[in-house]
């Protein structure tokens, strides 16, 4: 007998699906399941596997939490967001200690494979469950490596070190951040890997777009690790090192510069060919290369240009949810900047659905509700909504 339940997984993903403009058939399409079943599910005759709705959640490209009812990191008060960060700076902070004797972590194939679960999911926005994984993974992965050292161990825990960077920049804590920056160059010197020491130049660089001198020497000693690097890995990663050029370069409005490090970017991504997801999850390829276009036109304040691109962009249904997100709050800002109020609240509502976590702490996502609040006649209940949401 079907539970009515509003509460459940189902009625959520009915929810969310009509949020997206689909009919059961269409999101059942996308699935690697069958439409019966999704039917069964969002009327309450059969219960949601958590392997089913994890595939819905990426069907519909939004955070798993909106359909599990978990609560998301951004609607937590500051001291249990604290709390949540709290272990993950003491497994960073435990780096250099002998390890527990009476620890017994997980076989190495099952720690890389956790690794690189969570870097996934982060893509995803996935930053509550992510943050709570991560500090036993970097326990376990620390142990692993001061008692069993080896490249492969090394690789696994900088990689980690990195995830923990971009949950910690995300959530707004840049000591914590450069911390973990610091914790990764450490690991990446031990497994002697020039492409993960690169990744973490790549990451200084962004933390310093307010110095266009020191962003772009970083970017310059990133290039210079890859040096007579030619595999598909370091190509990806040597594009990746132009668009954070490219971001530090809007930052100061250099247009010389951004031009010259987009048309680089553009050549890496045809020798990579199409998008490269799995290296390093840095999704490098043609998409982001437009993505760091569009964003440096709105660093720029080239509104009509980024108007222009932006609504000529189709974004693929593969792009990761971080940078789709990241489109929508750009266009949003754009949209608000060229009188487009009702286009630029409508991608806003939209980069909140597909990632709340990190929308709500886009700087950009402040700029576009702030200038739709200085600007609107009336305050609509949706505006209002997301200018209670942003903290205004």
């Amino acid at each position: 007998m079907p539970v009515r339940d509003d509460d459940r997984a189902g009625a959520r993903i009915r929810q969310q699906r009509r949020l997206a403009h689909l009919t059961q058939r269409q999101l059942a399409e996308r699935l690697p399941y069958s439409y019966s079943l999704l039917n069964q599910v969002e009327c309450g005759a059969r219960t949601a596997a958590p392997e089913f709705v994890d595939a819905v959640a990426r069907a519909l490209r939004i955070d798993v939490a909106l359909l599990t009812g978990a609560d998301p990191v951004t609607t937590l008060h500051p001291r249990r967001l604290a709390a949540l960060v709290h272990p993950i700076r003491e497994a960073l902070d435990a780096y250099d200690l002998d390890p527990d004797p009476t620890s017994a972590p997980a076989l190495l194939p099952t720690l890389t494979m956790a690794a690189d679960t969570v870097c996934q999911q982060v893509r995803a926005t996935r930053l509550r469950a992510d943050a709570t994984a991560l500090p036993g993974i970097i326990t376990d992965l620390t142990h692993t490596a001061h008692t069993r050292p080896g490249t492969e161990v090394w690789r696994a825990l900088a990689s980690t070190y990195r995830t923990a960077h971009d949950i910690a920049l995300k959530l707004g804590y840049r000591d914590l951040a450069a911390l973990a920056l610091d914790r990764m160059g450490w690991a990446a010197d031990r497994a002697s890997d020039p492409c993960l020491a690169a990744v973490r130049q790549y990451k200084r660089a962004l933390s310093h777009q307010e110095s266009t001198y020191l962003g772009l020497r970083l970017i310059t000693a990133g290039h210079t690790l890859l040096a007579g690097q030619t595999s598909r890995e370091a190509h990806a990663i040597a594009g990746q090192l132009h668009l954070g050029a490219v971001a530090v370069a809007a930052r100061h409005s250099d247009r010389t510069a951004v031009d010259e490090h987009l048309a680089a970017a553009r050549e890496l991504a045809a020798l990579v060919g199409g998008e490269a997801p799995e290296i390093h999850w840095l999704s490098f390829g043609r998409t982001n290369t437009d993505i760091h276009a569009l964003g440096a036109h709105v660093r720029m304040r080239q509104w009509d240009d980024g108007l222009r691109q932006a609504r000529a962009m189709r974004l693929p249904l593969s792009t990761v949810t971080s940078r789709r997100a990241r489109y929508l709050v750009d266009r949003a800002v754009i949209e608000m900047e060229t009188g487009h109020t009702e286009a630029s609240l409508r991608h806003l509502v939209e980069a909140r659905r597909v990632a709340p976590e990190q929308t709500r702490y886009h700087p950009g996502t402040r700029e576009a509700v702030t200038g739709l609040v200085h600007t609107a006649r009336r305050t609509s209940d949706s505006l209002a909504h997301m200018a209670a949401w942003v903290g205004l």
